[in-house]
């Protein structure tokens, strides 16, 4: 890690220009953010001083497998908190990613901006949407009601039976930060259609509405 106060990161891009770029705005961040390794592969994130860095920034474009899945859920499953960084953009990629359980998607058009705020939220565990997120969820905007994925109201019925995210966590074999990232996703797609629910007690309100559960079960 980093010293405190400093986020750190290891990048996994097969293209100069690209890391070059991401050092020269991780060294200009406020706050400052270190890139400890950059590599070709996803191995640099799990040895030497990419294995103990805060947050992975992940092209899905590398060789061997495209887009490389793969390799996203087995950093995830290792609990990194990993921002994709890639050139793709279909809502069928930004989704895919995101259920797998990465922190953010964003495209190489994005910019400095948005990375480094992703970057630092990432780091934090602080919900964070980037524009390519934003446009891939609120795709389908037909109907007030929000559509869910099926995993998406597993994880939020649960969470309503449940004291903590901890324990949703342990009864559906997830990661923790993968249960608040469902969460944020159900958040973001009830913000999208115009009934926001910033906390529990209206995500609540919202899935009773919806017929997602029935006010006998809670």
């Amino acid at each position: 890690m980093a010293c405190d106060g400093v986020t750190s990161v290891v990048v996994v891009d097969d293209h100069p220009a690209i890391t070059a770029g991401v050092r020269a705005w991780c060294a200009a961040a406020r706050p400052p953010v270190e890139v400890v390794d950059i590599g070709t592969t996803p191995a640099v994130a799990w040895a030497g001083a990419g294995a103990g860095a805060d947050v992975v920034v992940f092209d899905l474009h590398l060789a061997g497998e495209v887009p490389a899945y793969a390799e996203l859920r087995r950093l995830v499953d290792a609990e990194r908190q990993v921002v994709v960084y890639t050139m793709r953009e279909d809502r069928e990629t930004v989704l895919a990613c995101l259920e797998l359980g990465a922190f953010a998607y964003l495209t190489k058009a994005e910019g400095p901006e948005h990375l480094i705020a992703a970057v630092h939220a990432a780091h934090h565990d602080l919900p964070f949407t980037t524009p390519t997120m934003a446009r891939a969820i609120s795709g389908d905007r037909s109907s007030d009601r929000p559509k869910l994925t099926p995993r998406e109201i597993d994880v939020l019925v649960c969470w309503f039976a449940c004291e903590s995210k901890e324990m949703v966590a342990r009864k559906l074999g997830l990661s923790v930060r993968t249960v608040s990232s469902y969460i944020d996703r159900a958040r973001i797609r009830y913000a999208n259609a115009g009934r926001p629910a910033a906390t529990k007690a209206a995500l609540v309100a919202r899935a009773v509405q919806d017929g997602l559960i029935a006010l006998e079960d809670l």
